[in-house]
């Protein structure tokens, strides 16, 4: 062999060569291909995609382009890794379930949240979105560095202006090599007022800002398909490390169907499921036997939104196959966070502090050159203007000269000799047409200057103040953010793992209402206001046909909710686990929230703050059975609820009071009777146990109402038919239960039988429910004291065919700090709070 052959052979060191050659490639990889630039959160291919529409004019008032022609153009002059690569970066910037703020506009078929793939790029249109626009605003002011493309032939800008902080609106995922970046997407108004609050803070206080103060206005990412974020916790620890786990729940609802049957309905999923998939996923555990008691899966989309329904059989408790639908599949998923972003090219897991500071600084950057910019344009302007003015206020002897010199290049040295012009004044003057003469126009140049001088003042000013600069800023930003900003669509819902969640909820006065057919909801206690009595009453809520109001009560957000059932069944909820709403809105179904049995109904309600082993809960049945439980017997509920009394079959619990263990009780029926005896009669059982005779009935009579005796009060008997009246309660004398008590309302066809009783004072005010859901507020007082006896007076004005439903007194709790009798506005709820008051409306059963 030839020796020269051996010259050319060089011996390497494989190991060396290897770590070189893959560093140099996991750079590349790093770099220039899967991680966004924490100032303009994009891409490289991203940022070359819409470099290439901006260059072609491809703007949201152009019409669309062939998508073809955009990745041709992006591959042929700054992206060369294959066409595949830049169409899939397009279509993802196009599609509103991946995007939250789309910054392509798309014409035709880009796929669908199914998993469906786009068209080919030749059947396709795109063209530039609007707020894309503000991420290229000013790119053509030397706001950015350019840099020589591939082949050198071109310039491309190494990032974009950015004029709203892209990388945590739209969020980013990518896989580099040996690391990965997945932020999520968050809402635009919430970011920029950040920014906005951190621009503030350093111009108006001269400080840096807090985290925590972000938190309270970031409340989380913002996904485009909306969904449900369980707690707080994975979202405050992705914000101050940069890493976390934030759990995802699908948006749903339980719908009762005929025949006693429910249905899960689903509208929408957690950010990057696949809807199609899902189905499939879910039809496949059915098939299996892994989900029993699913009977029909379809799904119901359509252009209005997303509505998957499973139905489910008789026998199947919904909550529990909504718990096990969550574990078991894609309903409930986890968002890893990693927010990796390169900074000063090279990558960094950033906070959600260090993302905004990142940001803010390249701002500062935009606008700082921008200004140079324009000063320098204007500047140049207002030289050639000052040298127009000069020659307009010797114009005979610039004429002269112009006149008597052999050409151009003459006449202007001598116009620069002679008014000590520059090169640029001296061209403009020659330049000058013959109708700059004219007044009009040496007015309209004077005026332009002057404008000039003001707006270089201006820009200088910018230059020189550093907080000047932040307030250009802070005002353009917050512009992007009043014309493009939207609402969430993501929820923060509770997480019963997160211990901070309750820290985050304020503590104030709440009224929670419950109707007939099941309905729940949570509202401010001043939507009402005392009327006088006989009045009409204010809509209280829209209503399903036949449903109406049967429960109501005050107390505040953090107390506990026990809710007891016909069944002998009790549950627990906080108060500000129930979702609020307006006066009018129906509510949430009670089974959405808690996990009752099928034909199990809500009889009553009872509000506490802690559990303790002092007090008793005393219960009674619709068959006069009475039974009393110590309250720390039901410390510890279950989420499927906990057994409260046994009944017999033909029984159900009608009522539940907490008591000191020396009270003296009412029990009142729908015939118009009435027992009272001390509550020490009742011995104390527990809490599985079924309760002794509190009260003997006549046929077809039941108990309707339990009452606690206080005999400073009186008692208010209202009927079915709207009248009432108020009767001491000194009137009724105690005697041993069991008997059959004695009459305690006169009952006439006029008044229908008993709807409900409340012990009330002088000052206290009732609520009057209708079955249409009419609610009026009337005073104690307006209404005269009456006999055992009798039948009262008219409360309520009825239609034709409605009948009151149930009643509620508003009664405030002793340990009140205030001297007002009524409620009437937050500061006061505020002040109640604020003493640990439990304020209460008693709660009114259901005609059974």
């Amino acid at each position: 062999m030839d020796d020269k052959v051996f010259d050319q052979i060089q011996e390497v060191d494989l190991k060396d060569t290897m770590e070189s050659s893959y560093i140099d490639y996991a750079m590349s990889v790093i770099v220039s291909r899967a991680l966004p630039d924490a100032r303009d959160g994009l891409k490289p291919v991203q940022r070359r995609v819409l470099y290439s529409m901006i260059e072609l004019n491809n703007g949201p008032d152009k019409p669309h382009r062939k998508s073809a022609r955009i990745v041709g153009d992006t591959m042929g002059k700054y992206h060369p890794h294959g066409d595949s690569s830049i169409y899939g970066a397009l279509v993802n910037m196009a599609q509103e379930w991946s995007t939250r703020y789309q910054l392509v506009d798309g014409h035709g078929n880009f796929g669908s949240v199914d998993g469906d793939g786009a068209a080919a790029m030749r059947y396709t249109e795109a063209r530039l979105s609007k707020i894309s626009m503000a991420l290229l605003k000013d790119i053509d002011k030397d706001t950015v560095d350019f840099i020589p493309n591939f082949d050198e032939t071109e310039k491309e800008p190494t990032v974009l202006p950015a004029r709203f902080p892209n990388l945590l609106v739209n969020g980013g995922t990518g896989i580099a090599v040996g690391m990965a970046t997945n932020i999520p997407p968050h809402n635009l108004r919430e970011v920029i007022g950040a920014c906005v609050k951190m621009i503030n803070n350093r111009v108006e206080e001269n400080r840096d800002t807090e985290i925590d103060e972000l938190l309270d206005i970031i409340k989380g990412p913002d996904f485009p398909t909306g969904g449900m974020i369980l707690g707080h916790s994975g979202i405050e620890e992705a914000y101050r490390t940069g890493r976390g786990k934030i759990r995802v729940r699908a948006v749903t609802d339980i719908e009762p169907m005929e025949n006693g049957k429910h249905r899960i309905v689903v509208t929408e999923l957690p950010y990057m499921v696949n809807k199609a998939r899902l189905i499939k996923y879910i039809a496949d555990l059915v098939k299996d036997k892994k989900l029993d008691g699913i009977t029909d899966l379809r799904d119901e989309s359509s252009r209005e939104g997303m509505r998957i329904s499973i139905e489910l059989r008789r026998d199947v408790n919904p909550n529990v196959m909504l718990n096990r639908l969550f574990k078991h599949t894609q309903l409930q998923d986890t968002f890893g966070v990693i927010m990796l972003a390169l900074v000063d090219n090279q990558p960094k897991i950033l906070t959600l502090k260090d993302m905004l500071e990142v940001y803010l600084k390249h701002q500062e950057d935009v606008v700082t050159r921008r200004t140079k910019y324009d000063l320098n344009k204007k500047e140049d302007r207002a030289h050639i203007l000052q040298g127009l003015l000069i020659a307009l206020d010797h114009i005979d002897e610039v004429i002269r000269i112009i006149r008597a010199s052999e050409n151009v290049q003459v006449a202007k040295a001598e116009l620069i000799k002679q008014f000590g012009l520059s090169e640029a004044q001296a061209q403009a003057i020659v330049d000058m047409r013959l109708r700059t003469l004219t007044g009009l126009e040496r007015e309209k140049i004077q005026s332009e200057y002057n404008q000039l001088m003001a707006e270089i003042a201006e820009l200088k000013a910018i230059l020189a103040d550093h907080n000047k600069l932040l307030v250009v800023i802070r005002d353009e930003i917050q512009e992007i953010a009043d014309k493009y900003g939207d609402e969430r669509r993501t929820s923060i819902g509770f997480d019963e793992y997160d211990i901070s969640m309750e820290d985050l909820i304020p503590d104030k006065n709440t009224i929670i209402t419950f109707t007939k057919v099941g309905y729940i909801k949570r509202m401010s206690p001043d939507n009402f206001k005392a009327q006088h009595r006989g009045g009409k009453g204010i809509k209280g809520m829209e209503t399903l046909d036949d449903d109406y109001i049967v429960e109501m009560m005050m107390t505040t957000t953090h107390h506990y909710l026990l809710f007891f059932t016909n069944m002998g069944r009790v549950y627990r909820l906080k108060a500000y686990e129930i979702p609020e709403s307006s006066r009018t809105a129906k509510g949430t179904a009670i089974v959405n929230l808690l996990q009752l049995q099928p034909e199990e109904k809500i009889t009553s309600m009872i509000s506490m703050k802690e559990m303790d082993d002092s007090s008793y809960l005393l219960m009674a049945t619709k068959r006069g059975i009475v039974k009393r439980t110590k309250l720390s017997a039901y410390q510890n509920i279950r989420k499927t609820g906990l057994m409260a009394i046994r009944l017999r079959e033909d029984d159900d619990l009608i009522g539940v009071k907490k008591t000191s263990g020396e009270e003296d009780i009412m029990l009142f029926t729908e015939f118009g009777q009435c027992i009272r005896f001390n509550e020490q009669d009742v011995r104390s059982t527990g809490r599985d146990s079924m309760g002794v005779i509190g009260m003997s009935l006549a046929d077809q009579d039941q108990v309707i109402e339990m009452q606690q005796a206080d005999d400073e009060q009186s008692l208010m008997i209202v009927s079915k038919k709207g009248l009432g009246k108020c009767t001491l309660t000194t009137e009724f004398t105690t005697q041993k239960r069991g008997g059959k008590g004695v009459k305690c309302y006169k009952i006439l066809e006029k008044t229908g039988n008993l709807v409900g009783v409340q012990s009330v004072g002088k000052e206290d005010e009732m609520m009057l429910i209708t079955t249409e859901g009419t609610v009026i507020q009337i005073k104690v007082a307006d209404t005269a004291l009456s006999g055992r006896v009798t039948s009262g007076v008219k409360l309520i004005n009825l239609n034709d065919g409605v009948e009151v439903a149930s009643i509620a007194k508003v009664r405030r709790d002793e340990n009140m700090d205030t001297d007002e009798d009524v409620i009437e506005n937050e500061e006061e709820l505020e002040e109640t709070t604020d003493n640990n008051s439990e304020a209460q409306v008693s709660t009114v059963q259901e005609d059974n």
